[in-house]
């Protein structure tokens, strides 16, 4: 198809799939994620019944594929166990796809050996779909970008780092991935009577990378940056990036990060010499926007995939936590540019774990770009910066956050997409796993989130991460607040 006739068929379809993926004009969505697992050990009709009567349900986000924990399996491991399901921890965990999977989706891919081995025979949308419909409930296929390193093939598709090793994430310019990814994508579109897909990448470029810029980034080793593969450099020689010199930058940078965390302050401190560093290597952000743009082109092929396949299915995107505590990260998602390919967004706005994670962010920030800083003055930088504010360093991982930042988010990203018809979504968080002595979710926090997304002007709300690990009068909490809307 011509691009010009392209572009008029995926213009002609978006509004269509914006209705398709929103239950009715006049309501809200009400999303919740939710694993095979739960229609497993509970039954299909118990589980909605469950969704319909405490929370007003009208979406299931199914996780179709994954390899992760996040959004599949039974609560984790030592976390402590909610009150319905099975009461035991599924140890011998091992995720894929939830569906049966069909061979001519994947001719352009080596990656084919990856339907979960887990509930053997179970394809979790031929058994929840036709309940879901006579329910009047939507269904959209949710899938991350999260595998092992023990898969068939998986090698081939992996990212390679600054020094050509193997990564466990996947290269999204590596040809094999990218034709998973749609072939996957168009398995679920022409197969089943769906409503959506939803795919989210928890990932970001190799400069944040480097720096530790993230919750839980302290640990990350500045070396195994990616993705220096053949691919991304071809498409780096393209946009005009000089290859070695992106390479010498990042070398230079894992020295600076090593050193910093080291604790060998540079002459001109941390800060300065960084920006020395990007001065003198501006391929940094070179091969950081590649990365980024990498990304965004995925998000484009996915949903040219969906609409093709059926043009009245709904896309969208889970917009990762990062976005509420790396401003670099803030940055890079840009959502007037997002929007241009995407019906609708799931942007996390998790406030109960977000205190722990916003503390784990700045810890590992600042040893390293913000060396010099002491974390309180660094955690107030962030709030400022961030339109953000809420209690001292010391006290977020034992609160959280307040709904007050699921209104300012909701209404930053509202602001951000200001002419797109892209509808918005808040991830709300619903007992997400914390530390031992931290932050847990409360039926009163649950309704004040949900009630402060609304009131910013959301769609919807995605109750979240997912149901195997929710207690049920918190999940009470969000349809009281439903109720209190006067959205039921």
């Amino acid at each position: 198809m011509p691009d010009t006739n392209r572009r008029s068929f995926l213009q002609a379809s978006a509004s269509a799939a914006l209705s398709a993926a929103t239950p009715a004009a006049n309501k809200k969505m009400i999303g919740i994620q939710v694993g095979a697992v739960s229609f497993v050990d509970e039954g299909v009709e118990p589980v909605l019944d469950n969704f319909q009567k405490l929370a007003h349900v009208n979406t299931l986000f199914i996780a179709t594929f994954t390899y992760g924990r996040g959004i599949a399996g039974r609560q984790v491991p030592g976390q402590p166990l909610p009150d319905h399901g099975k009461q035991e921890y599924d140890l011998s965990y091992h995720g894929g796809n939830y569906t049966k999977i069909r061979p001519q989706y994947y001719r352009n891919t080596v990656f084919k050996d990856f339907r979960a081995p887990d509930h053997a025979g179970f394809d979790v949308l031929e058994a929840v779909l036709p309940a879901a419909k006579r329910r009047g409930m939507q269904v959209i296929c949710w899938f991350e970008d999260v595998f092992r390193n023990d898969l068939p093939n998986i090698a081939r598709l992996q990212e390679k780092d600054l020094y050509g090793r193997n990564a466990t994430t996947l290269c999204f310019n590596n040809p094999d991935y990218r034709g998973f990814l749609t072939g996957l994508t168009e398995d679920y579109a022409r197969s089943y009577d769906i409503d959506g897909v939803m795919w989210g990448s928890e990932r970001q470029g190799a400069f944040s990378n480097a720096l530790g810029a993230s919750h839980g980034g302290g640990s990350r080793d500045p070396g195994r940056v990616t993705c220096f593969c053949e691919f991304c450099q071809k498409k780096a020689r393209e946009r005009g990036i000089n290859v070695q010199r992106a390479r010498d930058g990042y070398l230079a940078l894992e020295k600076f990060v090593r050193d910093a965390r080291a604790l060998k302050r540079p002459a001109d401190g941390y800060y300065v010499t960084l920006w020395r560093l990007m001065l003198r290597h501006p391929e940094l952000l070179a091969w950081e926007m590649l990365w980024t743009d990498s990304l965004r082109d995925t998000y484009q092929a996915i949903y040219s995939t969906a609409k093709k396949a059926r043009s009245s299915v709904g896309v969208g995107w889970h917009i990762w936590h990062n976005n509420s505590f790396n401003p670099i990260y803030r940055a890079e998602q840009d959502l007037q540019e997002i929007s241009k390919c995407s019906d609708f967004l799931k942007i996390v706005m998790y406030h109960n774990v977000a205190g722990e994670r916003m503390a784990s962010y700045i810890q590992s920030a600042s040893k390293t770009m913000y060396g010099d800083v002491p974390a309180q003055e660094l955690l107030d930088f962030h709030y400022r910066v961030m339109d953000c504010e809420e209690k001292n360093m010391r006290e977020i991982p034992k609160t959280g956050f307040s709904a007050d930042y699921v209104y300012r988010e909701t209404k930053r990203a509202r602001a951000g997409l200001a002419g797109a018809k892209t509808q918005l979504w808040p991830g709300i968080d619903i007992d997400i796993p914390t530390g031992k002595e931290n932050s847990k979710c409360t039926p009163q926090g649950t309704r004040d989130a949900v009630l402060a997304a609304f009131r910013a002007g959301a769609d919807g709300v995605l109750l979240s991460r997912k149901y195997s690990e929710m207690k049920l009068s918190n999940l009470a909490g969000a349809g009281e607040a439903i109720r209190q809307l006067g959205f039921a």
